[in-house]
């Protein structure tokens, strides 16, 4: 997790009186606007319970925040190729880019890649992936229906969303309108749209959409429920959706929604155990090993946590290292930093 420069309430104090000495070792994040900002900005002072401190501008946009247009804080002493970029990147959040766009404005795309990991520690287009991210949770703030918010992060239109679906089912659009037991959804959230899978009585998947092994995963599971995936709306699906918004606005940390488990004996008893890690804590993957009765077998317990396809409902990212760091999260080192931060925050204000 980025280190701050000073305590919240220096903090605090030096964001109000628009401190310059603070640009660029701390940022504020204004969760009622979705933006950050660099402390000198010029903007009205939002209310004390509405900021954020982070330790640096790419933590901001990872967890969901996208940069000022009057401060411009990702373009803060940059190299001058990546802070015309940023600057496109600030003016258009929402746009989905490519390598070609680069090229497009006379820009090297291997050059840009290089000139962004130096500069950054993420390449441009990673960047803009987590800005278009932002762009769809501020619809889905505003009231947006899910469809639109997934517009807003990168699909054209509906049948562009309804045919990105089908291909990771692999299977025709027209195939996804047939009835089954199975039914799905996409789920906008801070750190990107979700996936979940479930029928009238529990939920069989929940994952983020852009991980490797969702295909793999929603075979499995039609494998184990004998149906095929719809798109047809199912109680669990209605009902874990209300969940993960009282999750993400620190309403409720704990989920009620019924799940079908999976996997072997094994398996099944690692994920009980990850359910009893409390929201706020963490665990190593030894200390996990030894609450199952098996002190010897850490390898198979990372492996049975990798396997997780009900993200954050069964926490696997909870369990970090030994020596404290946070690795290995199939979602996203960036994905269970922000959920940890999340959840220690509401524990602590609770």
């Amino acid at each position: 997790m980025d280190s701050l420069p000073a305590s919240q309430a220096e903090l605090f104090e030096a964001f109000d009186r628009r401190d310059p000495n603070f640009d660029g070792e701390a940022f504020a994040a204004v969760t009622s606007t979705g933006i950050f900002c660099r402390f000198s900005c010029p903007a009205r002072r939002p209310k004390p319970e509405n900021l954020r401190f982070f330790g640096s501008a790419e933590a901001c946009m990872e967890a969901g925040f996208r940069p000022c247009r009057r401060c411009r804080p990702l373009e803060n002493g940059r190299d001058p190729l990546v802070a015309s970029l940023l600057k496109a990147l600030s003016d258009e959040p929402a746009k989905v880019w490519s390598e070609a766009d680069i090229a497009a404005l006379g820009h090297d795309p291997s050059t840009v890649r290089r000139a962004f990991k130096r500069s950054v520690g993420k390449t441009f287009l990673e960047l803009a992936r987590l800005s278009r991210i932002g762009a769809a949770a501020k619809e889905k703030a505003a009231g947006a229906k899910v469809i639109d918010a997934q517009l807003a992060a990168g699909f054209e239109s509906p049948s562009g969303f309804r045919a990105a679906f089908a291909k990771l089912l692999g299977r025709a659009p027209s195939a996804l309108n047939k009835a089954s037991s199975l039914g799905a959804t996409a789920i906008q959230t801070p750190l990107g749209p979700m996936v979940a899978i479930g029928d009238d009585k529990a939920l069989w998947l929940l994952e983020f959409a852009d991980r490797k092994e969702l295909p793999q995963e929603i075979a499995s599971v039609e494998t184990q429920a004998g149906a095929q995936v719809s798109l047809a709306p199912k109680a669990s699906l209605a009902t874990i959706e209300a969940e993960l918004s009282a999750f993400f606005s620190g309403d409720k940390l704990s989920f009620e929604t019924p799940v079908i488990p999976y996997g072997t004996v094994f398996t099944g008893g690692v994920h009980r155990a990850l359910t009893g890690i409390p929201p706020g804590g963490t665990i190593s993957y030894r200390t996990l090993a030894e609450r199952i009765g098996k002190p010897s077998a850490m390898r198979a317990v990372a492996r049975a946590n990798a396997s997780n396809r009900l993200a954050i409902i069964v926490p696997c990212h909870r369990v970090i290292a030994a020596d404290g760091k946070i690795s290995g999260y199939a979602g996203g080192v960036w994905r269970k930093r922000w959920l940890l931060e999340h959840e220690r925050r509401v524990v602590n204000r609770e």
